[in-house]
This record gives C-alpha cells, sequence and structure tokens, in this order.
C-alpha cells in the first residue's frame, strides 16, 4: 500500500516505521519524564543501530547485486532492509544500554515495548485494509499498433513496469529490470510506457541499447489509473492468477528487485 501526501506518494511501511519510532521515542521520553531522566540520545543511539544492523543484513542477502552497483550501499531510499534483523539489534542493544544505565531502564523498556507494538499493529491494520487487484483490463497497444491485453500474461508471474522515457529514475532502474528479463523465464516482464508514442519509445531503447520484450503503450494513462500508480515509476507484482501480490512505489535497485522477485517465486 502507499500513501499520498499532496505531490508525494510514500510506501506505507515507511511511514508505519517512522510512526513508530516516533511514538516509541515519545513513549520512552515520557517514562523517562517521570524520573527526571533524559534518555533521548540513549533511544536514537538504539534506533541507529537497529538501522544499520538491519541495512547490513539486507545487503549481506543480496551481496553479488550490491557488488556490481555499490553506490549504492549507502543509499536507504531503494528500500532495502532486513526488518527482523533491525528489531533483533534494537532489542540487544537496548538490553546492554539499559543494562549500563539503570537510570534509564524503563524509558528504554518503553521506547522499544511501544515501537514494536505499535509496528505489529500497523502491520495488522493494513493487511486488513490491502484490497487485491488483479491484472486490470485495459486496452494497450504494442510497438506495432496491436491490442495488447494485460490478462492475456496470467498464468505466470507478471511484474509490471510502469515508466517514461523522461522520467530519471524509470531509465536508471531500466537496466536492472532489464537485465532480470533476461534471466527470467519463468516470469512475465510488461514494460508499460506512460503517454509517449512508439517512435520515441523506439528511440530510447535504441539509444540505451535495451533489447526489452513485452513493450507496450498506454498513451492515456489508463494503467495507472486502474492500479493507483500517481507516480513513475511504479512496479506490480501479480502472482500466477493474476492477483496484485507486491507494489513498489519509485526507483528499484538490482537488489530490491531481487527481494521482490523472491518472494514472487515463493508464492507458486
Amino acid at each position: 500500500m502507499t500513501i499520498t501526501l499532496g505531490p508525494f506518494t510514500l510506501p506505507a511501511q515507511l511511514l508505519l516505521a517512522f510512526l513508530a519510532i516516533i511514538l516509541g521515542s515519545a513513549a520512552g521520553r515520557r517514562v523517562a519524564g517521570t524520573r527526571v531522566v533524559n534518555a533521548d540520545g540513549t533511544l536514537w543511539l538504539v534506533i541507529a543501530g537497529a538501522v544499520l544492523v538491519g541495512r547490513i543484513a539486507f545487503v549481506a542477502r543480496y551481496w553479488a547485486e550490491y557488488a556490481e552497483e555499490p553506490w549504492r550501499l549507502p543509499d536507504l531510499r531503494d528500500g532495502g532492509m532486513d526488518a527482523m534483523a533491525g528489531w533483533v539489534a534494537a532489542a540487544v542493544i537496548g538490553g546492554l544500554l539499559a543494562w549500563r544505565r539503570r537510570a534509564q531502564r524503563r524509558a528504554i523498556a518503553g521506547a522499544l515495548c511501544a515501537s514494536l507494538c505499535i509496528w505489529v499493529a500497523g502491520n495488522g491494520l493494513l493487511r486488513m485494509a490491502d484490497t487485491r487487484l488483479s491484472l486490470p483490463r485495459v486496452t494497450l497497444t504494442d510497438l506495432d499498433g496491436r491490442t495488447v491485453s494485460l490478462p492475456a500474461f496470467a498464468g505466470k508471474p507478471v511484474v509490471l513496469n510502469l515508466w517514461a522515457s523522461w522520467c530519471p529514475p524509470c531509465r536508471r532502474e531500466m537496466p536492472a529490470l532489464g537485465k532480470a528479463q533476461q534471466g527470467a523465464a519463468d516470469l512475465h516482464f510488461v514494460f508499460v510506457n506512460q503517454g509517449e508514442d512508439a517512435a520515441a519509445v523506439r528511440a530510447y531503447l535504441q539509444s540505451e541499447r535495451l533489447p526489452l520484450r513485452n513493450v507496450v503503450l498506454d498513451p492515456g494513462g489508463a494503467l495507472a489509473t486502474a492500479a493507483s500508480a500517481p507516480g513513475l515509476p511504479t512496479t506490480l507484482f501479480f502472482d500466477a492468477q493474476g492477483m496484485l501480490v507486491g507494489k513498489r512505489m519509485g526507483e528499484l535497485s538490482s537488489a530490491t528487485l531481487a527481494e521482490h522477485l523472491g518472494a514472487l517465486r515463493a508464492r507458486q
């Protein structure tokens, strides 16, 4: 799920993580305040350690992808984070700091418990609110003007990428998507261009030397409307029955793409 705030569209889980951190820290400060103890520095140390460990665990799991794109290692915008490793790190770091700083024990415990409860409850609410989308029945055309039906791709999992050649993040992620398509006979990759004509798309693919298959045109943005995708790039992941199981707003790195593809294959 995504949440749109004016011109910004953000993953709901990212906002939930910020909410858990902010409210958890507030709970810790409240506990600390009753004992005239300022634990803010300790709480942010726990948060920083959890984020760092979660990121390191994710990078280690997808090291082959990051080795090819080392400049992405510190870039958290790709969403690459191992939540379980982060929570374990928060518990361990929080426990050690609480052991060493007796006056802050209640504050640290309150912050961790509140954050965990908010995270678990929030994810439960997101799952309840999430509506499953099937492959939209919109009229698209390929680069030769032939009509393309998206439901016809059902039978294999489908990776549906909404993009445009004028979109810098789309251009940056396209090589990773193209490489994944070349090595994935068990998946359908469909690249749905938004608002451009066949000549412009052909010129872009030729200039970038991208031998993509299943490139189709959506001049009126009908797919973006049907899929509730207000921004580019957007990548949708459908299972073999044509039901939506994942959605990524924003640029995909090779590592985050591999994570999504692994989850998609696990559902087969």
